[in-house]
Protein backbone atom coordinates (compact mmCIF):
# COMPACT_ATOMS: atom_id res chain seq x y z
CA UNK A 1 0.00 0.00 0.00
CA UNK A 2 2.62 2.05 0.70
CA UNK A 3 4.43 1.73 -2.41
CA UNK A 4 1.54 2.43 -4.49
CA UNK A 5 0.68 5.65 -2.62
CA UNK A 6 4.31 6.19 -3.36
CA UNK A 7 3.62 5.47 -7.20
CA UNK A 8 0.73 7.95 -6.95
CA UNK A 9 2.24 10.51 -5.76
CA UNK A 10 5.42 10.64 -8.33
CA UNK A 11 2.88 10.29 -10.92
CA UNK A 12 1.05 13.41 -9.41
CA UNK A 13 4.11 15.24 -9.19
CA UNK A 14 5.17 14.26 -12.76
CA UNK A 15 2.13 15.28 -14.00
CA UNK A 16 2.29 19.09 -12.41
CA UNK A 17 5.91 19.43 -13.64
CA UNK A 18 4.42 18.51 -17.44
CA UNK A 19 1.61 20.99 -17.00
CA UNK A 20 3.77 23.68 -15.85
CA UNK A 21 6.45 23.59 -18.50
CA UNK A 22 3.51 23.13 -21.05
CA UNK A 23 2.17 26.39 -19.91
CA UNK A 24 5.62 28.07 -19.67
CA UNK A 25 5.84 26.71 -23.10
CA UNK A 26 2.49 28.07 -24.42
CA UNK A 27 3.05 31.63 -22.89
CA UNK A 28 6.51 31.14 -24.63
CA UNK A 29 4.36 30.84 -27.99
CA UNK A 30 1.57 33.77 -27.20
CA UNK A 31 4.54 36.32 -27.09
CA UNK A 32 5.77 34.88 -30.14
CA UNK A 33 2.64 34.59 -31.85
CA UNK A 34 1.51 38.51 -31.35
CA UNK A 35 1.40 40.00 -34.28
CA UNK A 36 4.47 42.59 -35.61
CA UNK A 37 3.76 46.07 -36.60
CA UNK A 38 5.85 47.43 -39.80
CA UNK A 39 7.05 50.92 -39.22
CA UNK A 40 6.54 52.94 -42.40
CA UNK A 41 9.27 55.63 -42.93
CA UNK A 42 9.49 59.34 -44.04
CA UNK A 43 11.91 61.04 -45.68
CA UNK A 44 11.77 64.91 -45.09
CA UNK A 45 15.17 66.47 -47.39
CA UNK A 46 17.34 63.08 -47.43
CA UNK A 47 16.56 62.65 -43.51
CA UNK A 48 14.65 59.80 -42.65
CA UNK A 49 12.13 59.72 -40.07
CA UNK A 50 10.57 56.70 -37.72
CA UNK A 51 8.13 57.68 -35.76
CA UNK A 52 8.81 56.44 -32.39
CA UNK A 53 12.68 56.09 -32.63
CA UNK A 54 13.75 59.00 -34.32
CA UNK A 55 15.17 62.21 -32.52
CA UNK A 56 14.53 65.95 -33.10
CA UNK A 57 18.36 65.98 -33.22
CA UNK A 58 17.73 64.19 -36.61
CA UNK A 59 15.90 67.27 -37.94
CA UNK A 60 18.37 69.75 -37.04
CA UNK A 61 21.10 67.86 -38.34
CA UNK A 62 19.35 68.15 -41.42
CA UNK A 63 19.02 71.68 -41.40
CA UNK A 64 15.00 71.67 -40.89
CA UNK A 65 13.40 74.18 -39.74
CA UNK A 66 11.69 73.01 -36.25
CA UNK A 67 9.50 75.76 -33.88
CA UNK A 68 7.73 76.23 -31.73
CA UNK A 69 4.39 79.01 -31.61
CA UNK A 70 4.40 81.06 -28.17
CA UNK A 71 1.75 83.24 -26.50
CA UNK A 72 1.06 85.89 -29.48
CA UNK A 73 1.22 82.68 -31.99
CA UNK A 74 4.72 83.78 -33.77
CA UNK A 75 6.87 80.41 -34.34
CA UNK A 76 9.87 80.83 -32.83
CA UNK A 77 12.86 78.42 -33.45
CA UNK A 78 13.25 75.17 -30.72
CA UNK A 79 15.87 75.04 -27.86
CA UNK A 80 17.35 72.03 -28.61
CA UNK A 81 19.24 72.28 -24.98
CA UNK A 82 15.52 72.50 -23.13
CA UNK A 83 15.32 70.12 -20.32
CA UNK A 84 11.75 68.22 -20.91
CA UNK A 85 10.31 65.84 -18.45
CA UNK A 86 10.84 62.40 -18.09
CA UNK A 87 7.55 60.06 -19.25
CA UNK A 88 5.83 63.04 -21.01
CA UNK A 89 4.32 63.97 -24.17
CA UNK A 90 5.23 67.18 -25.41
CA UNK A 91 2.41 68.76 -28.72
CA UNK A 92 2.38 72.37 -30.41
CA UNK A 93 5.63 72.11 -32.40
CA UNK A 94 5.82 72.27 -36.54
CA UNK A 95 8.49 71.37 -38.96
CA UNK A 96 8.88 73.32 -42.15
CA UNK A 97 9.42 73.08 -45.21
CA UNK A 98 7.98 75.87 -47.12
CA UNK A 99 5.02 78.74 -45.83
CA UNK A 100 2.64 76.06 -47.71
CA UNK A 101 4.57 72.13 -46.81
CA UNK A 102 4.26 71.55 -42.92
CA UNK A 103 3.94 69.69 -40.36
CA UNK A 104 2.56 69.34 -36.35
CA UNK A 105 4.80 67.80 -34.60
CA UNK A 106 4.87 65.83 -31.05
CA UNK A 107 7.51 64.70 -28.90
CA UNK A 108 7.77 62.14 -26.21
CA UNK A 109 10.13 61.33 -23.27
CA UNK A 110 10.76 57.87 -21.87
CA UNK A 111 12.20 57.02 -18.48
CA UNK A 112 14.76 59.88 -17.83
CA UNK A 113 14.49 63.76 -18.63
CA UNK A 114 16.02 64.58 -21.85
CA UNK A 115 17.28 67.95 -23.69
CA UNK A 116 14.52 68.59 -26.58
CA UNK A 117 17.29 67.47 -29.16
CA UNK A 118 17.19 63.99 -27.90
CA UNK A 119 13.40 63.91 -27.60
CA UNK A 120 11.26 61.31 -29.96
CA UNK A 121 8.69 62.19 -32.39
CA UNK A 122 5.97 60.51 -31.81
CA UNK A 123 3.76 62.27 -34.27
CA UNK A 124 3.60 64.04 -37.40
CA UNK A 125 0.41 65.34 -39.44
CA UNK A 126 1.54 66.65 -42.44
CA UNK A 127 -0.23 69.56 -44.27
CA UNK A 128 0.57 69.71 -48.58
CA UNK A 129 -0.52 72.28 -50.12
CA UNK A 130 -0.32 70.95 -54.15
CA UNK A 131 0.15 74.02 -55.65
CA UNK A 132 3.50 73.75 -53.87
CA UNK A 133 6.55 73.73 -56.27
CA UNK A 134 6.93 70.34 -56.82
CA UNK A 135 10.94 71.08 -56.40
CA UNK A 136 9.50 71.27 -52.72
CA UNK A 137 7.14 68.20 -52.64
CA UNK A 138 9.82 65.91 -54.03
CA UNK A 139 11.51 66.18 -50.98
CA UNK A 140 9.51 64.94 -48.71
CA UNK A 141 8.56 60.26 -49.68
CA UNK A 142 6.10 58.56 -47.26
CA UNK A 143 7.24 54.66 -47.65
CA UNK A 144 9.96 55.48 -50.26
CA UNK A 145 7.39 57.25 -52.57
CA UNK A 146 7.16 60.58 -53.66
CA UNK A 147 4.18 62.28 -52.23
CA UNK A 148 3.77 63.44 -55.72
CA UNK A 149 3.54 60.16 -56.73
CA UNK A 150 1.17 58.90 -53.77
CA UNK A 151 -2.36 59.30 -55.10
CA UNK A 152 -4.99 57.55 -53.45
CA UNK A 153 -5.59 54.64 -56.01
CA UNK A 154 -1.76 53.95 -55.20
CA UNK A 155 -1.95 54.19 -51.92
CA UNK A 156 -4.85 51.36 -52.02
CA UNK A 157 -2.67 49.17 -54.14
CA UNK A 158 0.02 49.66 -51.46
CA UNK A 159 -2.01 48.68 -48.97
CA UNK A 160 -4.57 46.57 -49.09
CA UNK A 161 -5.04 45.83 -45.44
CA UNK A 162 -5.92 49.49 -44.99
CA UNK A 163 -9.65 50.74 -45.20
CA UNK A 164 -11.04 53.68 -46.19
CA UNK A 165 -12.48 55.24 -49.56
CA UNK A 166 -11.52 57.50 -52.77
CA UNK A 167 -10.69 60.54 -49.83
CA UNK A 168 -8.85 58.86 -46.94
CA UNK A 169 -6.94 55.54 -46.33
CA UNK A 170 -6.63 54.65 -43.06
CA UNK A 171 -4.53 52.12 -40.81
CA UNK A 172 -4.98 51.75 -36.88
CA UNK A 173 -2.47 49.05 -35.53
CA UNK A 174 -1.81 48.17 -32.10
CA UNK A 175 1.40 50.73 -31.59
CA UNK A 176 0.79 53.12 -34.99
CA UNK A 177 -1.62 54.61 -37.21
CA UNK A 178 -1.55 55.94 -40.26
CA UNK A 179 -4.04 58.41 -42.15
CA UNK A 180 -3.42 59.40 -45.49
CA UNK A 181 -5.99 62.10 -46.97
CA UNK A 182 -6.31 62.82 -50.81
CA UNK A 183 -8.03 65.28 -52.83
CA UNK A 184 -11.15 64.29 -54.33
CA UNK A 185 -10.87 65.59 -57.52
CA UNK A 186 -7.74 65.25 -58.56
CA UNK A 187 -6.51 61.91 -56.14
CA UNK A 188 -3.43 64.03 -55.00
CA UNK A 189 -2.28 63.48 -51.21
CA UNK A 190 -3.20 66.52 -48.97
CA UNK A 191 -2.39 65.36 -45.80
CA UNK A 192 -0.73 62.37 -43.72
CA UNK A 193 -0.64 61.26 -40.57
CA UNK A 194 2.05 58.93 -38.81
CA UNK A 195 1.52 58.66 -34.94
CA UNK A 196 2.44 56.31 -32.05
CA UNK A 197 1.02 55.55 -29.00
CA UNK A 198 2.34 56.02 -25.44
CA UNK A 199 1.40 55.69 -21.89
CA UNK A 200 2.84 59.13 -21.02
CA UNK A 201 2.05 62.02 -18.40
CA UNK A 202 -0.36 64.26 -21.10
CA UNK A 203 0.20 67.17 -19.57
CA UNK A 204 3.15 68.12 -21.32
CA UNK A 205 2.41 70.98 -23.48
CA UNK A 206 5.74 71.61 -25.31
CA UNK A 207 5.43 75.19 -25.16
CA UNK A 208 8.40 77.14 -24.02
CA UNK A 209 8.73 80.47 -21.39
Amino acid sequence: MKKNKLSLLCCLIGTLILLSLTACSSDDDSENDKPEETLIPISVKGAEIKVGETTVQTLLDQGLEVTWMDENYEKIPIDPDEQLDADSYYTGGSLWLSDHVFAHISLATEETPVPMSQAVIARLEFHIATEEDETVLNQMAFDGVPVTELTCEKAQEMYPDWSGNEVMWLKYGLEYSYSLNFDMSTGRLTQFTVERKYDVDWNGTGQTN
